[in-house]
């Protein structure tokens, strides 16, 4: 089975989820954004989905910030 992935990514100074190509949000802060995706991940973990939150960086590059099964939840800060 497939991971799904939430991309956090910041357009027009505007944080965004991108989901399966398709766009939520925005958000006033990259946090809140990320807590978002988590919060969504963490619920498809739990259906047995494994699910994954994103974030691209400065560089354009996207690095994993949190999965389920492996980090805690809630996340730390």
């Amino acid at each position: 089975m497939a991971r799904t992935q939430y991309f956090v990514t910041n357009r027009n100074n505007q944080w965004m989820i991108v989901l399966n190509g398709e766009d939520f949000g925005p958000y006033e802060t990259q946090r809140g954004a990320i807590h978002a995706a988590v919060e969504a991940a963490h619920r498809c973990g739990q259906k047995g989905i494994d699910a994954q939150v994103l974030v691209q960086g400065t560089d354009s590059k996207f690095r994993t910030e949190w999965t389920y099964g492996n980090d805690p939840y809630p996340p730390k800060g």
